[in-house]
Parts: C-alpha cells; structure tokens; sequence
C-alpha cells in the first residue's frame, strides 16, 4: 500500500495519466515539495510495482500501474479485514447508520445491492 505521501503523488498521476517531473511538479499546489522528495517518492512507488516508467534520453515519463479503483479496492478490502474481522456486512452497516446520506442515495445502493444478488 501507499504512504499518504505517495497516495498524494499518486493521485496527481492517476489525473495526468501519464506524465514528466517537471509536469508532476506542477500539479501540487503551493508550497511544491522539493524535486528530490517527489523522485524518492516515485522510486519507492516503482519499487512497489504501483509506478511504471519510459525514458526518453535523459527524461522519464511516469505513469500508474494500477488504477484508482483497484488500488482503492485493495485498500478497502485490507480495512474490512483489519477493521470488521473480514465481515463487509459490518461497514455496509456502519456506513449506513452512521453516513449523512440522502434517501436517493440509500435507494441507489439498494438497487446496485439488489442488481449484485441477481447477477449471483
């Protein structure tokens, strides 16, 4: 999983999908991080196989490996494990009691509920 440092990097690459330092850098809002924070942070990325890049002379265009919806199911698999002892009846409940949402909001996941029991 992702430092919350490297989710922040991460995030601005799953916008750009494919991008140059100098283009990275452009996306974080004032006060930038340092150039060398940003790099140490894409290497520890490509090491976790999260990051991927091309080099172009002396450049490197990066670019995610994993989309945004599957690392942010793995992450929320690893929470339902570590949190609700493996049991997703346990946060849909949560989630449900304690979330501000509208009614056209329960009744859409009630019917994205009801559309995953037909399909099983």
């Amino acid at each position: 999983m992702l430092t919350a440092a490297e989710e922040q990097v991460m995030k601005h690459l799953w916008r750009l999908r494919a991008c140059f330092m100098r283009d990275l850098l452009e996306a974080f809002p004032d006060p930038k991080p340092a150039k060398t924070t940003v790099a140490t942070l894409l290497k520890r990325m490509v090491d976790k196989d999260l990051v991927g890049y091309k080099t172009y002379g002396n450049s490197r265009e990066y670019f995610p490996k994993i989309s945004k919806s599957a690392y942010f199911g793995r992450r929320l698999s690893g929470m339902v494990q570590d949190f609700f002892g493996d049991n997703p009846t346990e946060l849909a409940s949560l989630f449900a009691e304690r979330s501000d949402l509208t009614r056209e909001q329960l009744e859409e996941l009630q019917r994205i509920v009801g559309q995953k029991l037909e399909e099983e």
